[in-house]
């Protein structure tokens, strides 16, 4: 009931306060619009232009000031061209003229006009007729007394309905009314107030959030881009550290089988079985590498069988919870895969936790992947530690994570992967 009051307040002075805002807008963008186009040939028209224009940003901004408790949502706030630095005052002045959101403001001055003209009307009567009828019990007499000459049309009605001409008759009509009047008042104030307000979003923001939207997108590029590079790095280290030294040592022990072969046959057995040793050991290096690129479970079979081939290799006990509905994208698989990996990684490192609990919810639009463990706390997402790969590898697509890791644990890590 509160939150309905307080919404209707809200809507109510958005109706009748965006009325003056856009008919002033309506009033400079029109006078201004048509100064500018009538004296255009000799010029005069062009700064005349620019000016209306940087004119409507400020009633453009008074407009968007009330759509955030309208829709209850939070907007973009709109960014206008500006002029290289260095430019001349001229130049600057004149860039609004090639502002897209700055013509769209001109057209929201317009378009919103005859909608915050019937809801600026419609409020106040919509108001006047439940007031008025909510209270006319107590001022209905006087109106009786005024009117004792002749029938008024309360009388009229309530005859008519065969309810009698008696004044309780007539209160208890009013108080029908008023009560379908209170009862649709919140309904029809807040049509009203998000008919403008949408509209207003559409034209005064819309700019804003494409151009946020490319900031995200390029952001998501450059993490990806990020995340592969390390990725890459990491795979070239390991593939240094281990297989290739691995490869090196299998290649000298295989001449030195060769040459023992004719001398010393039984010593040149013993090399050949190390050697067979150590082609097992770089299988092995190359499986758990592969793992780190594309495990094949994960590709094969989805995601649930490989977070549980996680959880089975884990050196510290895992409680796995998984809630997922089939397959996803690639791309969503493989970062959760690799959020919880590089989380149990961290954990068996640094975090001398006894228990681990990972839980993948689908939330629809998301899934979101829930890390904890009893451990000492302390994790850090700084360069260098277990999990500073997970921040550009999460925004890659898109996702956000948190992290919760006092010193003395526990520590909770929940990341939010779009999948759709």
């Amino acid at each position: 009931m509160r939150n309905t009051l307080r919404q209707l307040g809200i809507d109510t002075a958005y109706n009748l306060s965006s009325f003056p805002i856009v008919l002033s807008a309506f009033i400079v963008g029109l006078i201004g619009l048509a100064l500018g186009v009538g004296t255009a040939v000799i010029w005069v028209g062009v700064p005349i232009m620019a000016a209306t224009l940087l004119a409507m940003r400020g009633l453009a901004a008074a407009g968007r000031a009330q759509i955030p408790g309208v829709i209850r949502r939070e907007i973009t706030k709109p960014r206008y061209k500006r002029a290289k630095a260095g430019s001349s005052v001229l130049r600057r002045f004149l860039t609004a003229l090639t502002d897209g959101q700055s013509w769209l403001n001109l057209l929201w001055a317009v378009a919103a006009l005859p909608i915050a003209i019937v809801g600026f009307a419609a409020t106040i009567v919509w108001w006047a007729v439940t007031l008025s009828t909510v209270a006319w019990p107590l001022y209905g007499w006087i109106i009786r007394i005024a009117a004792d000459e002749g029938a008024d049309g309360l009388e009229y009605a309530t005859a008519w309905l065969g309810w009698g001409d008696s004044y309780l008759a007539a209160v208890l009509l009013t108080l029908l009314a008023g009560a379908i009047m209170v009862s649709t008042l919140p309904w029809a104030v807040r049509g009203l107030a998000l008919a403008q307000a949408w509209t207003a979003k559409s034209m005064l923001t819309s700019l804003g959030s494409l151009h946020e939207r490319i900031d995200e997108l390029a952001e998501s590029r450059d993490a990806a881009t990020s995340a592969e590079a390390d990725a890459l790095r990491r795979i070239e280290r390991d593939i240094h550290d281990g297989p290739q030294q691995r490869l090196v040592s299998l290649g000298m022990e295989l001449s030195r089988v060769r040459r023992q072969m004719g001398a010393d046959p039984e010593a040149a057995r013993r090399t050949l079985e190390e050697a067979i040793a150590q082609t097992r050991d770089t299988i092995d290096e190359l499986r758990a590498l592969s793992r780190g690129i594309a495990p094949p479970i994960l590709t094969d079979r989805g995601l649930e069988a490989a977070l549980a081939a996680l959880a089975a290799r884990s050196t510290v006990p895992v409680d796995l919870a998984t809630a997922v509905l089939g397959r996803y994208r690639a791309a969503v698989e493989s970062t959760v895969y690799f959020v919880v990996a590089e989380a149990l990684t961290n954990v068996a490192k640094h975090s001398q936790a006894t228990r681990v609990s990972v839980a993948v919810d689908d939330w629809g639009d998301r899934l979101v992947v829930s890390v904890g463990d009893n451990g000492i706390g302390g994790a850090s997402v700084a360069k260098g530690h277990g999990l500073a790969g997970l921040t550009d590898r999460i925004k890659a697509v898109e996702g956000e994570w948190t992290i919760d890791s006092p010193e003395g644990g526990p520590t909770v890590i929940v990341a939010e992967v779009p999948c759709t």
